[in-house]
């Protein structure tokens, strides 16, 4: 289920760079898109959890909806996008051996900025205004999944010695 919500929210959001007229905004345009872009990632790392590093064909197949449903130039700045970070994930999630919620993390302090340069330069959508609030987004949802995750680690009973 994770995965489907997953892809969807991918469409969605790639959608709402095309359909919804940015803000003007002193530091350049604001899109609604980067207001809500970080939930994708919330949903991306339940997703993960379901399927593994099979999630990246769950990318893909966002990237080919986009790609008939929304835009071209979109459907590649999100394959791209996506796909770094998932590598930068996959490598910090492989080569460190710290907690999880750890990893999570120091992968979105990587992994986020990475993801949101690309995919905006790529797309064209690149301004001081969208790049910070597309960051402080995904950040948002990242902290929501690492207390999710502190939740859950912390109602569990501790090992006997």
């Amino acid at each position: 289920m994770w995965v489907v919500v997953y892809i969807a929210s991918i469409v969605l959001v790639n959608w709402l760079f095309v359909a919804v007229a940015p803000w003007p905004t002193a530091f350049g345009d604001l899109y609604l898109a980067n207001l809500v872009v970080g939930f994708v990632f919330v949903l991306r790392d339940y997703g993960q959890r379901q399927v593994g590093h099979k999630i990246l064909l769950a990318t893909l197949v966002a990237g080919i909806i986009t790609f008939f449903m929304v835009d071209r130039a979109i459907a590649l700045a999100s394959i791209t996008a996506f796909v770094l970070s998932e590598m930068t994930d996959w490598a910090i999630y492989s080569f460190t051996k710290r907690p999880l919620q750890q990893r999570i993390l120091l992968s979105s302090l990587v992994a986020v900025p990475l993801d949101t340069l690309a995919f905006q330069y790529l797309a064209n959508y690149l301004t001081p205004a969208a790049f910070t609030t597309e960051v402080l987004s995904k950040a948002l949802g990242v902290l929501i999944v690492w207390y999710l995750l502190k939740l859950r680690a912390d109602s569990r009973p501790a090992a006997a010695l």
